[in-house]
């Protein structure tokens, strides 16, 4: 793998470190800035919706440049974004930093997961998004404990100031270590929007939303599974969540190997385990051991669909993968907001926490259909449901204008 990967994992590190850590500081900074609970837990609100609008938006902003100047760009806000919320003297303008700094977010993954699967050859391109987004996983195991350590005990801005150091590293191994990505007559941003016209991106996208949907519907609330049904000490969940993120690193590498080999069976079976390790904690959450192996195995097959998801659309919009990647960034937030809503609707009409595990089994599941559904299209639709790479030029050009091919093509 290039060394340039290593530069792009370390501001994916950083990026997984600050969306996580404030979760960990919300007392801190409540009490610091004078505010509700309720009102710094909106910070991760904010955030996300940062993610979702801000990946189309700058891409489209930023999309005509060459992609290491826009890498550079948007580690750059990223960098000011930590900085602002390091120094935010009030709690609205930490709430504007962490939306601008999520805007950064969600178009860096998305032009980063581009950037790897160009800097490689086409059989090792999954491998080299897993190589990105393994920064992320790492966040979860070491930066977010650490951050959080550090905030509780020298101040939370301490952890953005830290965060901000990492993100000026991480800048400079970019532009050193990222070389030049020719691009010969870019597209608009407009021409590149025409591919959601595509059945298959657009089942791609609903791929994500459904099949990782069911990881926030449970995880969101792990940590009251684990100490009301469990029995787990509130101070025992912390090293909980270390299993929970080695399994993040190890699942998301070992499923970019697998994705590299044979993409479309790695998503099925990657999303059949995560239903039915979801489907499992209506079981093991009444045991500590059972329960412990669950939370890591969660991790595995959570992360596990990333790099497989992010190629499944990278293949069906091979000719407008910055939009494509971007907007599969977004997909991901979505579902992780949509699946955190309907795990508190299932806890507000009064059911257990053990009932979380097999509504998120249904939610990935519809996932799995959705892309068994895709999988079929690619052998029996239209040539227009194909790899853009794998298809006739002359067919090619026509999906890429959405027009049906003629028949001699069909």
């Amino acid at each position: 793998m290039p060394i340039a990967l290593l530069a792009l994992a370390l501001s994916a590190f950083g990026i997984g470190t600050t969306e996580f850590v404030i979760m960990g500081l919300l007392p801190n900074v409540a009490d610091d800035l004078d505010v509700s609970i309720t009102s710094a837990g909106l910070l991760v609100t904010g955030y996300a919706l940062g993610v979702v609008v801000g990946a189309p938006v700058l891409t489209a902003v930023l999309g005509r440049l060459p992609r290491k100047k826009t890498i550079l760009i948007l580690s750059g806000i990223f960098l000011v974004g930590n900085l602002l919320c390091a120094v935010a003297p009030a709690y609205g303008i930490l709430m504007v930093a962490r939306f601008v700094t999520a805007c950064a977010h969600g178009a860096f993954f998305g032009i980063a997961s581009v950037v790897a699967a160009e800097l490689v050859t086409k059989d090792k391109q999954a491998s080299a998004i897993a190589m990105v987004f393994t920064g992320s996983t790492v966040a979860n195991v070491l930066g977010v404990p650490l951050g959080t350590f550090l905030g509780q005990h020298f101040g939370w801005r301490s952890t953005f100031w830290a965060v901000t150091a990492i993100a000026l590293i991480a800048t400079i191994g970019i532009a050193v270590l990222v070389p030049n990505i020719r691009q010969d007559n870019p597209p608009s941003f407009r021409a590149e929007m025409r591919v959601l016209k595509r059945r298959q991106v657009l089942l791609a996208l609903l791929i994500t939303v459904f099949g990782y949907g069911g990881v926030f519907t449970l995880f969101t609330y792990i940590t009251p599974l684990l100490t009301d049904v469990t029995g787990f000490a509130e101070s025992t969940v912390s090293w909980l969540l270390v299993l929970f993120g080695t399994g993040l690193f190890v699942g998301n590498l070992v499923a970019g190997k697998a994705a590299d080999r044979r993409l479309m069976p790695t998503v099925y079976v990657v999303l059949l385990a995560l239903s039915a390790v979801l489907f499992a904690f209506s079981f093991t959450s009444h045991d500590k051991t059972a329960a412990a192996v669950s939370v890591l195995l969660l991790g595995a097959t959570a992360f596990g669909t990333v790099p497989p998801l992010q190629m499944r659309i990278l293949a069906k919009a091979s000719d407008a993968p910055a939009v494509a990647s971007a907007f599969n960034i977004s997909a991901f937030n979505v579902a992780n907001a949509g699946g955190s809503f309907i795990g508190g609707r299932v806890i507000d009409t009064g059911h257990s926490m053990t009932a979380l595990g097999p509504v998120a089994a249904v939610i990935s599941l519809i996932g799995l259909g959705i892309a068994a559904y895709s999988g079929w299209l690619d052998t029996h639709g239209k040539p227009s449901d194909r790899d853009i790479a794998d298809q006739p030029a002359a067919t090619a050009d026509r999906a890429v204008e959405g027009a049906a091919p003629s028949p001699a093509e069909a």
